[in-house]
């Protein structure tokens, strides 16, 4: 049995698991799990950097991962950085600090190689009687992977550079590009009024985003579609209507395409404060749920993908 640890550092969080994994076998037994939105991508859209207060939030949750392992008494450790630290042209400087805080180098991963280590975990251990194949989608924060494949096998890959944290970013506040800005389209559903005059452009990124996946997957192929991140779990907890946030009712359930929609359309509807009084979200969700219920529903009226 050895202990490890792995830290996922993405656009919006940074999550810890802590595991003890038989060697024999492969299997995991949890022995800690935490997350914390640290927004490491702020401004990383605009600016092609990572702003200082993002990289010292980051690297200050890392410390606070780092003595968690210390003290569990961790063995081996891997820490994966995706979009945000991958587009940042400043990345060296935050891969010296997670080196410097864990004494292993962080592993700046590709889209394609973020879109198979998604699929890896999303369908180890999906219970049975899913058909194949499946099309796992991560909607994060900076970027969204699409992966069909079997279990154990990688059909197809890609990766694009949209996410709740981008698109919030890019279309919100006074500074925000209102390119292609108009009404949401009719039918849509959904108003996010951070938003807002903006709905048409988000939805035209969403389905640009969409084209480009299905030029690398057939996602008419999908038997199962399996969704991953922040976007989907806090969407899932709303159309549960759960009293509080809880991962283990939200894993492995199974929505209705309409449930789902409309769990979208409800959380793009709300204000920042009725968003901040729901009992299931979580903190530092509430300024960027609204794209990325928008992104969800957004494949769902661009053809049903």
């Amino acid at each position: 049995m050895i202990r490890v640890a792995a830290m996922d550092c993405g656009t919006n969080s940074l999550r810890l698991l802590v595991a003890d994994v038989d060697a024999g076998t492969g299997v995991l037994r949890d022995v800690e799990r935490r997350m914390e939105i640290v927004r490491l991508g702020e401004g990383v859209d605009r600016t092609g950097r990572i702003a200082p207060g993002a990289m010292a939030r980051t690297l200050a949750a890392t410390e606070r991962y780092a003595k968690v392992c210390a003290d569990l008494g961790v063995q081996r450790i891997r820490y994966v950085a995706t979009s945000a630290t991958r587009d940042a042209d400043n990345r060296a400087e935050f891969v010296a600090g997670v080196q410097g805080l864990l004494g292993v180098p962080p592993e700046v991963v590709s889209g394609d190689e973020e879109a198979r280590l998604s699929f890896d975990g999303a369908t180890r251990g999906l219970p049975g009687g899913h058909p194949a194949p499946y099309l796992v989608v991560d909607i994060g924060g900076g970027s969204t992977e699409f992966v069909l494949g079997e279990p154990g096998t990688v059909l197809a890959a890609r990766s694009v550079d949209i996410g709740c944290v981008r698109l919030t970013e890019r279309y919100s506040g006074p500074d925000r590009d209102r390119t292609g800005a108009a009404d949401a389209p009719a039918g849509s559903g959904a108003v996010a009024p951070e938003l807002a005059g903006a709905e048409a452009a988000v939805l035209a990124d969403v389905d640009a985003a969409l084209a480009r996946a299905a030029e690398s997957v057939d996602l008419s192929r999908a038997a199962t579609l399996i969704g991953l991140a922040g976007s989907v779990t806090t969407i899932t907890a709303h159309a549960l209507g759960l009293p509080r946030y809880d991962s283990a009712a939200i894993h492995g359930s199974v929505l209705p395409v309409a449930e789902a929609v409309a769990a979208c359309t409800d959380l793009a509807a709300m204000g920042r404060e009725e968003r901040l009084a729901l009992p299931d979200l979580l903190p530092g969700r509430a300024d960027v749920i609204g794209a990325g219920a928008l992104r969800v529903a957004g494949g769902d009226r661009a053809g049903g993908r």
